[in-house]
């Protein structure tokens, strides 16, 4: 499949067709009917969209359809039961997630006729028609670029995600990824420590809004509430589970204006968020690697098929805004370009990170480029380890790391 390059502004969808009421009881009541729609078994997205035009856009005008009209998209059994009052299971539910946006500030059930309910997501053959946010909802609304790749993630490659990330929010980017292991923790990371004066970072989950996955991560979670938003599709209690990842990475890739795969295997969810990305019309960018690293050859395959080769920030911002970048000023204007390295100490050790390179490398190997003796290199070796200028793999090769981008000044 090759991929598409696509600048300038994107189609902002069709203009939401109700708006909720204001007042608390009419706002519950429309809530409610739309919860029931989120939440009835059976009914897909897209069934339910179909019937929601039926009622022009009106969740609450669904109960009210003719039940043949019902039964055309859904079936006669499924309309039967939809056109039935809810049960008491369903009450208990609806009831659950009104309760869960009452409990705090700084949450939200946003259904698909709000005014504010994202554009972008609405070009999705399968919108969702509830979105549950916890944060700032207007992070959803902010110029965008998902950052994405391997939970099991070099340290190099969580790096630059982290440095990638940090700088594209202080460039007036929020950064989106998907709150897992690796690649996405390290980007939320990132454009956290861009600071209040950065675009902060949105997570979009693959759980309900109460369950953090990976447990690990619920402080960042947290954190990523309170600068930016946390976004679920799914219902309260819903576990993690493998086939709702797809259907999360649908929504990274819809939110945003182009998507970064910086570490990805050759199978790996990233690619299925950057293909879905390039079917949007998105533009998609991967980090080039060494052709030996196994987390490099799924960002060679995207590049091969025609992602753009994102090699700094100017690749990514360039052609994002259509040329027009310029880079920013004030507290949060990050350097261009990476700090001179720093000296890692003996002409030894200097020498040793030279015949490493950047490729994995065996001990054996790193032996015969350097010609030391093997308890001096197992000692340059450690030394370069603590000082973090190598990484040990599980396999026993060597990586060099590349020295960190930092903030101007």
């Amino acid at each position: 499949m090759a991929f598409s390059s696509s600048s300038g502004p994107r189609p902002a969808g069709p203009e939401p067709e109700a708006r909720l009421a204001p007042e608390p009881a009419a706002r519950d009541a429309a809530l409610a009917a739309w919860l029931r729609l989120s939440l009835q078994p059976g009914l897909g997205l897209v069934a339910a969209r179909r019937l929601l035009d039926l009622a022009g856009g009106d969740a609450l005008a669904v109960s009210a359809l003719a039940p043949p009209d019902v039964a055309g998209v859904v079936g006669p059994q499924p309309a039967a039961e939809l056109l039935r009052p809810p049960t008491a299971g369903m009450t208990a539910a609806i009831e659950a997630c009104l309760a869960w946006e009452r409990a705090a500030e700084g949450r939200r059930l946003m259904v698909l006729a709000d005014a504010d309910y994202p554009a972008s997501l609405r070009q999705l053959h399968d919108p969702p028609l509830v979105l549950y946010v916890r944060g700032d909802a207007a992070q959803l609304a902010r110029p965008s670029v998902a950052v994405v790749g391997a939970r099991h993630a070099t340290p190099g490659g969580k790096a630059l995600a982290r440095n990638l990330s940090l700088q594209l929010a202080a460039s007036g980017w929020s950064v989106v990824s998907g709150l897992a292991l690796g690649i996405d923790g390290a980007a939320h990371e990132g454009a956290l420590a861009a600071g209040p004066e950065g675009a902060g970072t949105l997570a979009v989950m693959a759980t309900g809004i109460d369950r953090v996955y990976p447990a690990r991560h619920q402080g960042l979670a947290q954190r990523i509430a309170m600068r930016g938003a946390v976004i679920t599709e799914l219902p309260l209690g819903t576990p993690s589970a493998p086939f709702q990842f797809p259907r999360r990475n649908r929504l990274v890739a819809g939110l945003v204006r182009g998507v970064l795969v910086v570490e990805a295997a050759e199978r790996s969810g990233s690619l299925i968020t950057a293909r879905l990305a390039n079917d949007l019309g998105r533009d998609v960018f991967a980090v080039p690697g060494s052709v030996h690293a196994p987390l490099s050859r799924g960002c060679h395959a995207l590049i091969r098929d025609g992602a753009r080769l994102a090699a700094s920030l100017e690749d990514i911002l360039e052609e994002l805004e259509g040329g027009a970048y310029r880079p920013t000023s004030g507290k949060a204007d990050l350097s261009r370009q990476p700090p001179a390295p720093p000296d890692p100490g003996e002409p030894e050790a200097a020498a040793v990170l030279a015949a490493l390179g950047y490729d994995p490398l065996d001990f054996d190997t790193l032996l015969a480029r350097t010609g030391l003796a093997a308890p001096l290199l197992h000692g340059q070796l450690l030394q370069l380890e603590l000082g973090g200028w190598l990484w040990r793999g599980p396999d026993g090769r060597l990586m060099r790391l590349a020295p960190p981008i930092r903030p101007a000044g």
